[in-house]
């Protein structure tokens, strides 16, 4: 029997794919993260004071993802990933530098800026690299392990955090974070570019002129980024929730860090598995967020500790819809206004958001967090059913 050799793989690829991977841990191996609250309180900051900084955040994030989606488009995409972290860097320094309420509402806005930078533009830039070296097929699979990259990386950030703020305090656990930033920026050079960025006053009007006409002229653009928002809204709000649910379920405080940890395997577990689900097409897509909302139902309505289980079955799924309907809208947009298509559907899952924290508010202060997670259940339920329904039409490029 004659074995047909292995194709080595690409090293070409291979420099982008670690990049990658590095790029997205540093970029979320931030100690702040499960700290920050702590020091705004620690600096006097009434509750109020501290939602204003979230609401500003929010805003600066709006505001900003379509107009960086088209820079990203007119101009070097890696120069954006260089610059976004070390805006962020400059945000978390003044917080430890100079702990006030002023400080903190431009740390947000250069922390949202940076955020709004590299949104759209590290998505567009993997995707053309991979299509350029036949590769694009593995987009999905690319992008769930480097999700998996973040995950790891926030949860690295809780272990570490506690320690790193007990024997360093505010001002270790901040140089430490910006340490992290500015390694993701230097991780940014290392990215190949091989596009021609658009040039002189036309270079800035034709990405989003050309991204705004591919969607208002191809359905299936259309459908591709009102999914994007439709799948990674409605989880990613309820996360911010998930330490709620869990303290419900009857658990001691201290518990809580544990089962939060069970419920971000379930997310890194789905991201990882997300290249796999490409093969599912749009039935099994709608089936993966039907049997995910289902889960979510049933483990959120429980109220134990083993529902948990199950919510953390859900949030995996949720996760690798998110990336599937990612790679699913890089399928049918042409290069010229890629940043830019994706900014805009990275705009439209900001604004559904904030609608989903008002509705959770809302039913959350009357039924409680069990509810309002089971009710949250339901848009998923109403997407794979429209997915089910919707028969699917071919791009002009003959996309599936």
């Amino acid at each position: 029997m004659t074995l047909t050799p292995t194709r080595a793989p690409d090293p070409r690829v291979r420099r982008l794919t670690t990049t990658l991977y590095g790029y997205a841990f540093l970029e979320d191996f931030v100690l702040l993260y499960p700290v920050y609250a702590l020091l705004f309180s620690d600096a006097g900051l009434t509750v109020w004071q501290i939602s204003s900084l979230f609401a500003l955040w929010s805003v600066t994030g709006v505001l900003l993802e379509v107009p960086s989606g088209v820079w990203a488009d007119a101009v070097s995409r890696r120069l954006l990933l260089w610059l976004g972290p070390l805006l962020t860097a400059a945000g978390f320094a003044l917080w430890v530098l100079l702990p006030s309420y002023g400080a903190f509402a431009a740390g947000f806005v250069l922390w949202g800026a940076g955020g709004a930078l590299g949104s759209g533009a590290l998505e567009a830039l993997v995707h053309d690299e991979l299509e350029r070296l036949d590769a694009a097929d593995r987009y999905a699979r690319v992008m769930g392990r480097a999700r998996a990259a973040g995950l790891v990386a926030v949860m690295a950030a809780m272990g570490l955090a506690g320690p790193v703020l007990a024997r360093g305090g505010p001002t270790a656990v901040g140089a430490a974070s910006v340490l992290g930033c500015v390694l993701t920026a230097a991780t940014a050079l290392r990215f190949p570019e091989h596009r021609r960025p658009a040039a002189g006053h036309e270079g800035w009007t034709a990405p989003l002129r050309a991204g705004l006409a591919e969607a208002r002229t191809d359905r299936s653009v259309r459908g591709a980024l009102l999914l994007v928002p439709a799948v990674g809204a409605v989880w990613g709000a309820l996360d911010e929730y998930t330490p709620l649910l869990v303290r419900d379920t009857g658990v001691a405080d201290e518990t809580v860090p544990w089962l939060l940890l069970l419920i971000w395997a379930g997310a890194t577990a789905g991201s990882l598995l997300a290249g796999e689900g490409e093969r599912l097409g749009t039935t099994g897509l709608a089936s993966l967020l039907a049997g995910s909302g289902l889960l979510l139902a049933v483990g959120s309505a429980a109220g134990t500790t083993a529902g948990l289980v199950f919510v953390a079955l859900a949030f995996g799924g949720f996760q690798a819809a998110t990336v599937l309907a990612d790679a699913r809208l890089q399928r049918r947009i042409a290069d010229t206004g890629r940043a830019t298509l994706t900014s805009v559907a990275g705009l439209g899952t900001e604004l559904a958001t904030v609608v989903v924290f008002g509705g959770y508010a809302v039913i959350a202060s009357h039924g409680g967090h069990s509810t309002a997670f089971t009710v949250f259940a339901l848009p998923y339920l109403v997407t794979a059913l429209l997915l089910k329904l919707t028969r699917p039409s071919r791009s002009p490029r003959g996309l599936p």
